[in-house]
């Protein structure tokens, strides 16, 4: 809910008003109703708003505490906002508005930094202390909501998306090697806190940065479940997991109905979503509005799953919605999703997303989805051949199942000046899989897959495509709780029954045997991942363009060797390797980087 964007300065000048307010004209799709600015000595916020909770114009941002100690923007939900409203009241703390931004602006009065660990919800936030000018940014325990930060001598600048940056000018936008090592090692994922232009960082999810006036900050981590069993869950049998992990999800999908509009869910029909819907009609929710998108077949795949999303639809009594995509619709789409990407990511179910977004903005502004579930809860394929290593062999058990390719294969994709001698990707896995606070080899993969990987590839895939539409989007598998509980678990219950065992066994408490036991679906889209007709045009068009013979990051043989075949190079995880580079190029090129 909502974009947020501001700038500090360090060198006694003020801040470029003009700048933020072109940040906020960015972010104008994150929050068509409401623009407002703020500035006060060396720093300026601006805030676009998505009307959610307080649909008055108490609920306006930038907001100041009544008393004219703090001034903040947020982006997000705290689930608990009410709850903790009263919890302050009663410590004498006044409200003038029902909206939970004000609720983050009392919370830091009473608890400063602390505040963050009373929140249950998506959050990103930038706090200002008016007798300090001291600057507080915060980001949710999972990174739902984004932060992104640009430095340069004398100022920092942050924003819900690097777009948002880019338009206030002044940003470093050459390509940082490592994080293109990254994207061509992890599916496109970069983790926090690089991204692929050496100008911008991201502030890592669970943090907390305290800005002083002169441009120092320390960094706060505020969350890190063990991924260890715990001696309170040492009795615990496996019906009685399966019934924990069903009461958690519950009250996180409980939880996320938390709105002054209505909610609805994006129903793939698998697993995931169908248990979204089958909690909320336990709990007697009527008339729910469902939505479901597909596409039409190509290379002969099937693009759509609505016998599985009409069927849960049937069964819970859902409004449901379907939409069906013509491939040229695909296409078409293609510039404006990765316009709204704040970071390449070659993932097709990208246009899915954006596209589906783009019909449920217009019944409802609040939805919750699946996101999550296969992280968590260990759903990938993969999983199985990462469990049955020793701990200290995991590492290279997981590069040769979840890489896209080993480090040695990038000497033949990147010009010279891009490549990197060492295995940067390959060293990041072996560093924080040696951190302690994982138990098993499988334990080690799921902390870095939810805490690194979910967060910048699924998560921020779902953010920027739904946010591009004004929709917001609630990840209730996200609900920091669950997480933990999924994360003491013993790794056997969830490797159960092909991956995700005891959701599977929760599943089948609500929902029909087919849902449950049917075969893993993704959200296909043909047209992407066969490289059919205007799309492969598109990826033409970019790769021969004076831009990316310019910037020339990939090696000339290797692209005409893709381009000869489009549909039969794939990377180990399945991806197309010609839509991942071309991807990268169409990104940079629509975001005009130079």
């Amino acid at each position: 809910m909502c974009g947020l964007s501001g700038e500090i300065r360090f060198d006694g000048r003020r801040p470029d008003l003009a700048a933020v307010e072109r940040m906020s004209d960015r972010l104008a799709a994150r929050g068509p109703d409401g623009r407002g600015v703020w500035t006060r000595d060396a720093v300026a916020l601006g805030h676009r708003r998505l009307k959610i909770i307080d649909l008055s114009d108490l609920g306006a941002q930038p907001m100041t505490d009544a008393r004219g100690e703090v001034t903040g923007v947020f982006n997000g939900c705290v689930y608990n906002y009410q709850e903790l409203r009263e919890q302050l009241r009663r410590l004498g703390h006044h409200f003038e508005s029902t909206s939970d931004t004000e609720v983050v602006l009392k919370a830091y009065r009473q608890w400063g930094t602390a505040c963050v660990e009373h929140f249950y919800g998506m959050f990103a936030f930038a706090l200002v202390e008016h007798r300090t000018g001291r600057v507080v940014l915060a980001r949710d325990r999972l990174g739902i909501k984004p932060l992104y930060l640009a430095r340069t001598p004398g100022r920092l600048r942050f924003a819900s998306s690097l777009p948002a940056l880019l338009a206030a000018g002044d940003v470093d936008t050459s390509l940082d090697p490592v994080a293109v090592h990254q994207y061509l090692s992890w599916h496109a994922t970069v983790a926090a806190p690089r991204t692929v232009l050496n100008g911008v960082r991201k502030l890592p999810p669970a943090t907390v940065r305290v800005v002083e006036p002169d441009g120092t900050h320390r960094d706060h981590c505020y969350w890190q479940p063990s991924y260890t069993r715990r001696p309170e869950y040492a009795v615990m049998a496996p019906d009685e997991w399966r019934d924990a992990v069903l009461e958690s999800l519950r009250t996180a999908v409980r939880r996320r109905m938390v709105s002054d509009v209505q909610v609805g869910v994006l129903l793939s029909g698998g697993l995931d979503s169908s248990l979204i819907v089958a909690l909320l009609a336990d709990e007697g929710q009527r008339d729910l509005m469902t939505f479901s998108v597909g596409f039409e077949s190509e290379g002969g795949e099937e693009g759509d799953e609505f016998r599985y999303s009409d069927l849960v639809a049937r069964e819970f009594g859902t409004d449901h919605r379907r939409l069906m995509v013509p491939s040229p619709r695909v296409s078409a789409a293609l510039d404006g999703a990765v316009e709204a990407m704040s970071e390449p990511m070659i993932s097709h179910d990208v246009v899915a997303f954006y596209l589906l977004s783009e019909q449920v903005s217009k019944e409802v502004k609040v939805v919750q989805s699946g996101q999550g579930a296969d992280e968590v809860f260990a759903g990938y394929h993969w999983y199985p051949q990462v469990a049955e290593v020793a701990r200290e062999e995991e590492p290279d058990r997981y590069a040769e199942t979840y890489f896209d390719r080993p480090h040695a294969d990038l000497a033949r994709i990147l010009q010279p000046h891009m490549l990197i001698p060492d295995d940067v990707s390959g060293r990041f896995v072996r560093e924080h899989m040696a951190v302690p606070g994982a138990q098993t080899a499988l334990d080690a993969a799921l902390r870095l897959d939810t805490h690194v990987m979910l967060v910048d590839d699924p998560v921020k895939r779902v953010d920027n495509m739904t946010m591009a539409w004004g929709l917001e989007a609630r990840v209730p598998f996200l609900d920091h709780e669950l997480v933990e509980l999924a994360a003491a678990c013993p790794p056997e219950l969830k490797l159960a029954c092909g991956g995700k065992g005891v959701l599977k066994e929760a599943g089948r408490k609500l929902l029909p045997r087919k849902v449950v036991d049917r075969p893993k679906g993704y959200f296909p889209v043909p047209a992407i991942k066969h490289m059919a007709g205007p799309v492969l045009d598109r990826v033409r068009e970019a790769l021969e363009a004076p831009e990316a013979k310019k910037r020339g990051i990939f090696q000339e043989p290797y692209l005409a060797e893709l381009l000869a075949a489009p549909d039969e190079h794939r990377t180990r995880r399945g991806a197309n390797a010609l839509w991942q580079v071309a991807l990268l190029e169409i990104w940079l090129q629509t975001h005009e980087i130079k």
